[in-house]
């Protein structure tokens, strides 16, 4: 194994030792399957490929101070991909063997479950493609499910310290009534246009608007949006938005510190007004956004103005990773230690 300097890993990937994988087939799921190729063989008229079937989960398995390994709500991954496998028709998995598979994949790599203390995690991506052959439009009959793992740090380049992002109207990351609130690649293919301009603009991520109206935010970027006024935590209500895992976690903490929670249609306007914002989610956690730019209207709205995280996103990050690292107490039972 490489000697990794756990506290420069970047958000990639990163070569590990196996991967597992089971095959659905004639309505049945097969053995649970262990590779150390990082390649998958599959057939060129495969759905996957010419009709988008394939939906994947990100989760992460964090070393405490213990030397334990722990997952965080794996039950709510395992919850939303059979939703996205719902919403693209895909064969759908049990959460036995969800979790199985993805606890073989942590223990088989255990040596890159970065050590405690580097702010590194264990970055797991479940996936599931549509194996089956199709030259029409229709569902397959056939589906892989993987899981594979590596060590990860920070999803943006800055950290825990505050970004900077673009509102864009011109381009929509999901319709009405579409595939925004599953985890599809189609939604991420989508927004690539938008969040690959505004790097090269200067910006960290985009703030996609809903697409009817353009009035409301929807998702920033590849993440939830959040914003704290006063003693509110509130966070965009929206048929077309992913319901990001570390979202839920976070309102329910701000309910614990006292915070009342407001899950609403967010207008754009109400910007201008709101004391800290960011975006979370499994792979940045909370990332502050210190200024936020109207494309169209060159508007900018600007916060932590001294250059640091707000105060309640602060308190919110830390104890969120505490729980995560077992640093304090789970009362909510969102962690599962593993042996």
């Amino acid at each position: 194994m490489q000697n990794i300097e756990w506290e420069k890993l970047p958000f990639g990937y990163f070569k590990t030792d196996y991967n597992v994988r089971s095959y659905y087939r004639d309505g049945n799921w097969g053995e649970i399957e262990v590779s150390s190729s990082e390649y998958i063989n599959i057939h060129m008229a495969a759905t996957c490929l010419h009709y988008g079937q394939e939906a994947f989960e990100g989760m992460k398995a964090y070393r405490g101070s213990d030397n334990k390994i722990r997952l965080f709500r794996w039950k709510d991954n395992a919850a939303r991909m059979r939703e996205s496998s719902k919403g693209i028709l895909m064969a759908q998995m049990p959460d036995e063997l969800f979790y199985e598979m993805v606890t073989k994949a942590v223990r088989l790599n255990e040596k890159y479950v970065p050590p405690f203390g580097h702010g590194a995690a264990l970055y797991i991506r479940p996936l599931l493609i549509g194996t089956g052959v199709q030259v029409g439009v229709n569902p397959a009959k056939e589906y892989l499910f993987m899981v594979f793992v590596g060590p990860v740090g920070p999803y943006f380049k800055e950290g825990f310290n505050p970004v900077t992002i673009q509102i864009v109207r011109d381009i929509d990351r999901a319709a009405p009534l579409g595939t925004g609130h599953i985890k599809v690649g189609g939604n991420y293919a989508g927004s690539l246009r938008a969040s690959e301009r505004a790097k090269a603009e200067g910006f960290a991520a985009v703030l996609f608007l809903e697409a009817k109206e353009k009035k409301y935010i929807d998702e920033a970027g590849p993440a939830n949006f959040f914003a704290i006024k006063g003693n509110k935590y509130i966070t965009p209500k929206s048929d077309s938005i992913l319901p990001s895992i570390t979202n839920k976690s976070l309102m329910q903490l701000a309910q614990d510190m006292g915070l009342e929670v407001e899950r609403r249609p967010v207008a754009v306007e109400e910007l201008a007004g709101f004391d800290e914002v960011g975006a979370c989610g499994t792979a940045a956690i909370i990332s502050p956004i210190k200024k936020i730019v109207d494309r169209d209207t060159q508007k900018v709205y600007e916060f932590c103005k001294d250059g640091k995280a707000g105060p309640v996103s602060e308190q919110l990050y830390n104890k969120l990773q505490a729980i995560q690292y077992g640093k304090e107490e789970d009362k909510h039972g969102w962690v599962t230690l593993l042996d």
